[in-house]
């Protein structure tokens, strides 16, 4: 099973139109967005082709199952146009022995952890900056960045899970850092 996961896409037709392609180079079997969909918010510049309904028809018309979770930039009016369900604050996911504690990152991060278990993972965006980090008993934070306003001179990228290697990569699919969990 192969998982690719992105954020933070803001509403932009342009990187939406690159990870689809992206989803079908892959050939991934599942995306999980990690919030912050359609709309841009109030603090961020408009992103490159900014066309919210253009997403959701990319979105809507991915052949592959998706699975999101709220960011703080997304809305029940985001909910009502999207084929799948954006409303979660937060969802598990097992996956290898392991469970993925996935969240978009503004109420749930490393300052303030979700209930985790030894081995667990918080997987979130929100920051726009890729990060892998380890912590507490076998515990890691992963972060996919951003698919179109990346921060702190990262790239624009997603990553890829895979058994128990992860993998982040610019939208390209060049691979720029690969951590085996």
């Amino acid at each position: 099973m192969k998982l690719l996961i992105a954020s933070d896409i803001h509403g932009s037709a342009m990187y939406c139109r690159q990870l689809a392609e992206a989803i079908t180079r892959e050939k991934a079997d599942k995306l999980l967005l990690l919030g912050d969909i359609l709309y841009h918010g109030a603090r961020n510049e408009l992103p490159a082709e900014y066309a919210p309904k253009v997403c959701t028809s990319l979105l809507n018309g991915l052949s592959v199952p998706v699975y999101a979770v709220r960011g703080n930039c997304d809305s029940e009016v985001d909910q009502m146009v999207l084929h799948f369900s954006i409303m979660a604050e937060y969802g598990l996911i097992f996956w290898g022995g392991r469970t993925l504690f996935i969240t978009h990152g503004h109420h749930y991060n490393l300052a303030a952890l979700p209930p985790l278990a030894p081995g667990d993972i918080l997987l979130h965006g929100h920051t726009h900056v890729p990060a892998w980090k380890a912590f507490g008993t076998d515990n890691y934070y992963l972060n996919p960045g951003s698919v179109t306003m990346p921060k702190e001179n990262s790239e624009r990228g997603y990553m890829v899970l895979e058994g128990s290697c992860v993998q982040w990569k610019k939208l390209d699919g060049t691979i720029y850092h690969e951590l085996t969990l």
